[in-house]
């Protein structure tokens, strides 16, 4: 299946089929790694992760990423078994293992650990949590930010904290799987997502901007991710001395845009073109998202 338009893809790297994966501790070759069909991920999604990113040295936004996942094991009872620090160390040692210093796209994943039996009950659990970390080098596409990505309006909407906290960073993903699925099979490259209420809220692994009268709109974060980026992006802008606003706006005020772009870790800004086959602004990456990228860029340090 092509991967060339979507959000989440990045350049092939052969340096990644011999990266060793952080397993538990221990280091081991990419087509070895495994965790038992006994796992909590496994058999219920029932853990927490992170994403981040390495340039020139230095993991952007690792504080913050520590933070939402300490917050996010809290909030299930998940206790990961390592200090904050210890984490932290996990991720350089991973780093180290596979020489990395530049370029690299780290997925750390946390899960409530081997069970006795398959069910859903968290008492079942027999070990400690498990951690995997997998480092591998991923650079953004640069076709697609050159022509800026297509979005579907998915019929699913994404959940209330009360309902399914999209800011716990879950394993369990169902429901946004089902609307990039849809997406694709209506020939976009990411899902547009609303809310319960019908605002617009995020897409489904990207956190959604849009660009009106030099204002920066984005949601208000109750029934979407409150992204890292996202949050990047709000502050260095309005440092700049723009208005940034966190709002809730409709689909009809999406089309009439004069830009709009999406954020995350891996691909920071990304411009979007055409929202549900109409152009967005002249259809084409405008000057604000390209500025909005320039100012998180140079906020992150990632030039």
């Amino acid at each position: 299946m092509d991967t060339s338009r979507s959000a989440q893809g990045y350049l092939d790297d052969p340096r990644n089929e011999q990266v060793l994966v952080y397993v538990n501790g221990s280091f081991v070759p990419r087509h070895e790694a495994s965790v038992s069909v006994f796992d909590s991920g496994f058999v219920l999604g029932d853990g927490v992760w992170e994403g981040l990113r390495l340039v020139r040295g230095r993991l952007i936004s690792l504080e913050a990423h520590l933070d939402r996942l300490f917050e996010g094991a809290r909030s299930i009872e998940l206790d990961i078994g390592l200090t904050r620090a210890q984490v932290a160390d996990a991720l350089h040692a991973t780093l180290a293992a596979n020489g990395m210093s530049d370029g690299a796209h780290l997925r750390l994943m946390v899960t409530r650990g081997i069970k006795k039996t398959v069910n859903q009950d968290p008492r079942f659990v027999i070990g400690a949590a498990t951690v995997v970390i997998v480092a591998e080098y991923k650079a953004p596409r640069p076709e697609v930010k050159a022509r800026g990505m297509s979005l579907f309006t998915s019929a699913f909407r994404t959940s209330g904290p009360d309902v399914f906290d999209l800011r716990l960073n879950s394993h369990s993903r169902l429901n946004l799987i089902q609307a990039l699925i849809q997406a694709i099979h209506a020939g976009a490259d990411e899902a547009l997502m609303l809310d319960p209420r019908g605002f617009v809220a995020s897409c489904n692994s990207t956190n959604f901007f849009i660009v009106r009268g030099g204002e920066l709109w984005t949601s208000t974060g109750a029934c979407n991710f409150k992204g890292i980026t996202q949050a990047s992006v709000l502050a260095a802008w309005r440092a700049d001395g723009g208005v940034a606003r966190e709002c809730d706006f409709t689909l009809a005020q999406v089309y009439n845009a004069d830009e709009a772009f999406v954020t995350g870790t891996l691909g920071g800004v990304t411009p979007v073109v055409r929202v549900d086959g109409r152009p967005i602004g002249k259809g084409e990456p405008g000057p604000l998202t390209a500025r909005a990228s320039t100012l998180y860029l140079a906020a992150v340090a990632a030039v």
